[in-house]
């Protein structure tokens, strides 16, 4: 066990090293949604981890709807309302507005509700792309698959930035479980982070707030084991 947490944690390193600081620091945003924004991706994908950064470097909090392949649950609704099978797919119910691509997502989060013009290692798109494909070579079957579940009755909230080794591997289990959930941003300078200090007692992540059994919980490897043991109907080994 302590080998495959070594490697574990490792991999996850690696992958943030490969877009380093990418998502981790706090850009000035112009305005927080009245309602949350809606991001269906899934963790692995490199295209889903560049809007995930932007949303990370704004502080601002979607509810994430995993769509790992082979997942039941929400791919069918990105067909439905785009017409295709493409993630990332960003829906903002405060404008109407939904849309495919990256690239797209990204202008128009930092138009919307950032200053304007988006950081360079997200606006240089060769970059941005090559990059976070390399991220995810170091983890390529973590965050991929969907593995059975049963789905919670209320949304689950984990506090997290993009470019934590840790958070990652919570997401990761969230992603594949296909569980909804509510993606908390306190990247550094953060202005959200005191309030989240008022709730955890310290400025440690990622966090997992569980309002259908009551946990709250610290440490990744210890929010990946609660939540299939939770929620897999089929726990890993059986």
């Amino acid at each position: 066990m302590r080998l495959a947490r070594f490697i574990d944690v490792t991999t996850a390193t690696a992958a943030s090293a490969a877009r380093p600081n990418f998502g981790n620091f706090y850009y000035e945003r112009s305005k927080v949604p009245e309602q949350p924004l809606e991001l269906y991706e899934f963790e692995v994908c490199p295209y889903c981890r560049i809007a995930r950064e932007a949303l990370s470097a704004l502080s601002l909090d979607p509810i994430i709807y995993p769509c790992p392949r082979g997942g039941k649950l929400f791919r069918e609704k990105v067909k439905s309302a785009g017409g295709r099978y493409q993630f990332p797919y960003l829906v903002d119910p405060n404008s109407g507005v939904s849309m495919y691509e990256s690239a797209d997502i990204v202008a128009y989060l930092f138009r919307e509700y950032g200053e304007g013009r988006a950081p360079w290692f997200l606006r240089q798109r060769a970059f941005a792309v090559s990059t976070s494909m390399l991220a995810s070579g170091f983890r390529p079957n973590r965050g991929r698959r969907a593995v059975g579940s049963r789905q919670p009755e209320k949304l689950l909230e984990l506090y997290s930035y993009e470019g934590s080794p840790f958070c990652r591997i919570a997401r990761e289990a969230l992603c594949e479980l296909e569980l909804p959930y509510q993606l908390r941003n306190v990247p550094r300078r953060s202005p959200d982070r005191e309030g989240f200090v008022a709730i955890s007692s310290e400025m440690k992540v990622p966090y997992l707030l569980d309002p259908n059994t009551g946990v709250q919980m610290f440490e990744s490897d210890d929010i990946r084991r609660y939540l299939y043991e939770t929620y897999a109907t089929k726990p890993p080994g059986k």
